[in-house]
């Protein structure tokens, strides 16, 4: 499978009231059968992951979908530091892609995501006055506290391949965030008001009110979902989301060190798509 180059994809600073949004936009092919815009993973992720969403954004396209691909503030291209986003912020990024991506195809967009990008995309949909056409959620984040535990982790593990101690460990580092300091993280400078977006976000607090495809990511075929996604696929369920949850077999492309490609994760999606047409 060939890498996707910016020949097939219109690049753009997309003006909004927090600055300037990278943007690469692929057109449908043929006649548009949907809108999407993808919001990518949180730090190191998004990198790792870049070929997979040109892989997926690309795919979409030739199927008729158009596809946004929307670099967050301070992520990639985009103006501002990574130090400076907020977890609002990026809601905020989200819906001017979906906005301009909407007045582009004339119809209401949908929003694909991975990881922490799947659970923006989440909330987005809980709290938006119109919801998204649909949600593509790739191995998404479903508890933003969890996540953040993790990610401060790294520091922790950072200090103790220094010689340091992890005397205190993660809430040692919650305290500082809680106290107004930003902290430096595997390169990364998080401020507290993105940290405390991060750890409000929870999946489950409200069913997304549209359709939703779910992909899991396995190494090995037929593994069960994990009890995390169960659980809060069964509460969009309850709450009256239409929800289809599947395993993919394939690499965690979004932690790997080297480029690799989960080919099963593109034609999952693309089936979900024709079987929502049909």
């Amino acid at each position: 499978m060939e890498l996707p180059g910016h020949a097939h994809a219109d690049a753009f600073f997309l003006d909004t009231p927090d600055g300037q949004r990278f943007c690469l936009y692929h057109a449908p092919r043929g006649e548009c059968r949907g809108a999407l815009v993808y919001v990518h993973p949180f730090a190191e992720e998004m990198n790792r992951s870049r070929r997979m969403a040109a892989l997926g954004a690309r795919a979409l396209a030739a199927q008729g979908v158009g596809v946004l691909l929307l670099d967050l503030h301070g992520c990639g291209d985009s103006a501002g530091d990574f130090g400076d986003a907020s977890w609002d912020g990026w809601l905020r990024d989200i819906a001017a892609g979906r906005a301009w991506i909407e007045q582009r195809l004339g119809r209401t967009a949908g929003l694909m995501g991975l990881r922490v990008g799947a659970l923006l995309a989440v909330v987005h949909a809980q709290t938006a006055a119109v919801p998204p056409e649909r949600l593509l959620l790739w191995q998404p984040v479903t508890n933003g506290s969890g996540y953040l535990n993790g990610f401060l982790r790294l520091r922790l593990a950072g200090e103790l391949l220094a010689g340091g101690s992890d005397s205190g460990g993660t809430e040692l580092l919650r305290e500082s965030l809680a106290a107004g300091e930003s902290l430096e993280i595997a390169g990364y400078l998080l401020n507290p008001q993105l940290a405390a977006g991060l750890d409000a976000a929870d999946a489950r607090a409200l069913g997304p009110r549209c359709p939703i495809s779910w992909f899991e990511v396995t190494a090995t075929a037929g593994r069960p979902l994990p009890p995390a996604a169960v659980r809060v696929a069964d509460t969009w369920r309850l709450q009256g989301s239409r929800v289809d949850v599947q395993t993919v077999q394939g690499p965690q492309f979004w932690t790997a060190p080297e480029t690799v490609d989960c080919p099963a994760l593109l034609d999952a999606t693309l089936a979900s798509l024709e079987k929502a047409d049909d």
